[in-house]
């Protein structure tokens, strides 16, 4: 009878396991997360990058991990299993598809060509269309929380339109990226945001309404930045200009009102998923009264090779399906760690630099997040995979969860639209390229924008500084308040 319940359990993933053995020691489980890092960053170099192959190498990382293990191989299964089932992954993937229903519905809508008829209307040129791209591309960002649809949209328009009127390329492009690293940091709705605030046992209104001054304290030099620097020679081609003009209108602006219900009940304390509704629901009802057909929502019919589904909603699910997978993986592996040990020894030897020191805990949180996000391409899987570290190393400081989820979404983000293999930037080049083969413009080598994403360098500069000067620093009281250093009796 027992080993029936044994086999039982087994077959139904309910035996829980404590610990696992590797052939080497605790850091060979490190292995499967070494391979991936491995594999993303040669993806990255040779321009291969994509969510799929991540995943296919995720999972060549932990059959590695199987192979390597000292314990039983169906240990070493049910461990992955456990991993996956974390109430983090499971709480970031429900949001994401929630907040890609939301931003896909204000695309849909028209936002964006709203955004960039406002651009137009008011006569910028040069630097200051530069400096305008870069609010507009941080207000959508932070509308609809992606940092890539941010750069897919605004680079397919606002950079030849750009180009045209004056704008260097490179600072161009730049600016776009550093709208997209705006939102992807603030926005209530972006998966960044989403992560690291279930990563920490964090509530996400609080998060936002906390980092809010280091995203300004960046924005600010930022956009002073651009305009001094934006300007370029410009391009002879009104027909261009006028075509482009001619694509976009001030209709989207009033899927404005959806996005500003979505902050204000999620600053309210309302719960995302709840401001998310309420948001998909407005934004429907504006579909209706503007005259979008409703197939722009949910399109179902019969095509040559079966029953398509198609529509906003569907295309904002289907856009973290491969994500939801990845995040699931990286779950897997990182929670090989805790089973072997090998976060113990990370940890020991961290703490033993800290030594009590607080500077020394958010400088190590600082460094653990930016070595991680310089070698997996995707911020958002990085930030998973920092995300433990970060955890247990601000808990052992009494770090309150806001400022452990603002050091690793803020350097998440930051270095998310960066470095030239990073994901990001990779997706501005394709773009670009695209826009090259359809305007006479000059496109943009992905080293060349690395140093001028001012609003990514600003961020990291900024939080370089916190650590270092105790700026915005809060402890975690009794009942999970915000304690300030002067009132701390820890």
């Amino acid at each position: 009878m027992g080993n029936n319940n044994e086999e039982l359990n087994e077959a139904t993933a309910s035996k829980k396991v404590e610990k696992l053995e590797f052939r080497g020691g605790p850091f060979v489980a490190t292995i499967p997360l070494v391979f991936f890092i491995i594999w993303a960053v040669v993806l990255s170099v040779t321009r291969l990058v994509t969510e799929e192959a991540l995943i296919l190498g995720m999972v060549i990382g932990l059959i590695l991990g199987l192979l390597l293990t000292k314990s039983k191989w169906g240990d070493y299964a049910q461990g992955l299993f456990d991993g996956m089932a974390q109430p983090i992954g499971v709480v970031a993937i429900i949001a994401w598809f929630w907040a890609g229903m939301f931003a896909t519905l204000l695309q849909a809508g028209g936002l964006v060509d709203g955004l960039i008829w406002f651009g137009f209307v008011t006569g910028f040129e040069g630097g200051l269309f530069v400096g305008l791209t870069f609010i507009l591309a941080s207000l959508f960002s932070s509308a609809v929380g992606t940092g890539y649809g941010t750069v897919a949209a605004f680079g397919i328009l606002m950079y030849p339109a750009g180009v045209v009127l004056g704008a260097d390329p490179v600072i161009l492009l730049a600016a776009i990226l550093s709208g997209a690293v705006f939102g992807d940091n603030l926005a209530p709705v972006s998966d960044t945001t989403i992560v690291s605030a279930t990563t920490q046992e964090a509530d996400v209104p609080g998060v936002v309404r906390s980092r809010f001054k280091y995203s300004i304290a960046a924005a600010i030099p930022a956009l002073i930045l651009f305009v001094i620097f934006g300007g370029g020679s410009g391009i002879d081609n009104a027909g261009l200009l006028s075509q482009l003009e001619n694509e976009v209108s001030a209709n989207g602006l009033i899927f404005l009102i959806p996005f500003a219900l979505v902050l204000f009940l999620a600053l309210r304390g309302h719960h995302l998923l709840t401001s998310l509704t309420w948001g998909i629901i407005a934004s429907i009802v504006l579909f209706f009264v503007v005259g979008v057909p409703f197939t722009e929502v949910i399109n179902i019919y019969n095509g040559e090779d079966g029953a398509v589904v198609e529509g906003a909603l569907m295309g904002g699910l289907s856009g973290y399906f491969n994500m939801a997978i990845l995040i699931l993986f990286i779950l897997s592996a990182s929670y090989l760690l805790e089973l072997a040990g090998t976060m113990e020894k990370i940890m020991a030897f961290f703490i033993k630099i800290i030594n009590g020191v607080t500077r020394r805990a958010e400088l190590s949180m600082y460094a653990i997040v930016a070595f991680l996000n310089s070698f997996i391409t995707i911020n958002t899987a990085a930030e998973i995979a920092a995300a433990p570290f970060v955890s247990k190393i601000g808990k052992n400081s009494n770090l309150h969860p806001y400022r452990r989820a603002n050091f690793l979404d803020t350097v998440s983000s930051a270095l998310g639209y960066i470095f030239p293999w990073s994901g990001g930037v990779l997706l501005a080049y394709t773009t670009i390229q695209g826009v090259t083969e359809n305007y006479d413009v000059p496109g943009v080598n992905p080293v060349e924008v690395f140093p001028f994403v001012f609003q990514g360098w600003g961020l990291l500069i900024v939080m370089l500084i916190a650590a270092i000067t105790g700026w915005g620093l809060r402890y975690q009281g009794k009942n999970g308040e915000e304690v300030k250093p002067e009132d701390y009796k820890g």
